[in-house]
């Protein structure tokens, strides 16, 4: 029987709670993480018709790309389409979980979706973040070494892009002087030791320190455990804002609007002016991106592809790139595909069903 959290879990190792903007609400927004999960519903937003859709195709999860609440509530008279919203999710049972800027800021999240909807190749995070990553550093006897090391790579240590169970190795001499009130497990009370000792180092996600230092006290065979935490300022290459890739091949500028409409079954795009004679690099940022404009300049992109642009931002390309805003809703709405892929690895024994309803609140003539 699988249960909300149990998706929210598995949800969760994809795209850590930890990675959301301080801004964002990623999370369980209404029901009971402990319930049997009948049907899930996802979609972009939430809604009243989501929710009556969810009502139609019993599905008691609905798994949202965006919040529908990001500030607190202070009272639930159904003044306004959130409270309403939440009031019928409640009345019927139905839980609301919201996956936003976490799924945003993760390499194979919204943005690489984009990337793979336009076939970019080479693809990387635009803006890494820093300062997420926290160094271990602990002394093990040698002949413990691996065994510790093991249990720390499964814990989530040591892994780098691409590679994994990664760590630095140097031997060295330890020494001790257990007291009265100690248990050693190597040495006698009141005798100076000197033991054979590794010292190891490991990087890790900072979000998984709990985790990494329990696993270190459980594994390491001394009654006193020495490490040092440090965090760094190094980038996370797998985490950030915003994506760059290339196309396979060139394009003229009117081409690749052309194919970008295709792809992303657009009915138009506002643009700025066509500033480069061919098209190869491409960077992109799902929902509202004009933030990264100046990353993506830096990053030699010729478009940027990205929503929510105000009329004095575009002047801001300044014949660097072309910016095409493609809209928000038009930007994220295969964000319910990239859910259901992730979901569909795992999980067999209830429907995913992707929303039917149409949650863009414009429309075009």
């Amino acid at each position: 029987m699988t249960k909300i959290k149990d998706i929210i879990q598995y949800l969760e190792a994809v795209a850590p709670a930890a990675y959301q903007e301080s801004y964002d609400n990623s999370r369980l927004i209404t029901g009971n993480s402990s319930e049997a999960v009948t049907n899930v519903l996802i979609t972009l937003d939430t809604t009243e018709e989501v929710v009556e859709e969810a009502i139609q195709k019993n599905c008691n999860l609905i798994i949202s790309h965006h919040p529908i609440v990001f500030k607190g509530l202070k009272s639930l008279t159904g003044k306004n389409y959130i409270e309403r919203t939440v009031i019928k999710a409640i009345k019927n049972d139905i839980a609301i979980y919201a996956i936003h800027t976490n799924l945003d800021n993760v390499s194979q999240g919204v943005n690489k979706k984009i990337c793979d909807k336009l076939g970019l190749v080479n693809t990387k995070v635009l803006v890494p973040k820093s300062e997420i990553l926290t160094k271990l550093v602990t002394y093990i006897p040698s002949q413990n070494t691996d065994a510790v090391l093991d249990a720390l790579h499964e814990a989530g240590a040591g892994n780098i892009g691409n590679y994994s169970n990664c760590s630095f190795k140097v031997e060295g001499t330890g020494s001790f002087k257990p007291n009265d009130a100690a248990n050693p497990h190597i040495g006698e009370v009141n005798q100076q030791e000197y033991l054979q000792e590794d010292r190891v180092e490991l990087i890790f996600p900072s979000y998984l320190e709990g985790k990494i230092t329990n696993t270190l006290k459980n594994a390491h065979p001394y009654e006193e455990v020495a490490y040092y935490l440090t965090q760094l300022k190094n980038a996370h290459q797998d985490v950030g804002s915003g994506m760059v890739g290339e196309l396979s091949k060139e394009m003229t500028p009117k081409e690749f609007l052309q194919y970008l409409k295709e792809k992303m079954n657009l009915s138009c795009i506002r643009h700025t002016k066509l500033v480069k004679d061919k098209v190869k690099t491409i960077a992109v940022c799902g929902g509202s991106g004009s933030f990264l404009l100046p990353n993506a300049i830096g990053a030699g992109a010729d478009f940027y592809v990205t929503a929510d642009f105000k009329y004095h931002e575009f002047f801001d390309a300044e014949n660097h790139l072309t910016i095409a805003d493609i809209g928000h809703y038009e930007s994220e709405v295969y964000t319910k595909d990239l859910i259901n892929e992730i979901l569909s690895k795992k999980f067999t024994k209830f429907a995913l069903n992707l929303s039917e309803t149409v949650t863009n609140p414009l429309s075009y003539l």
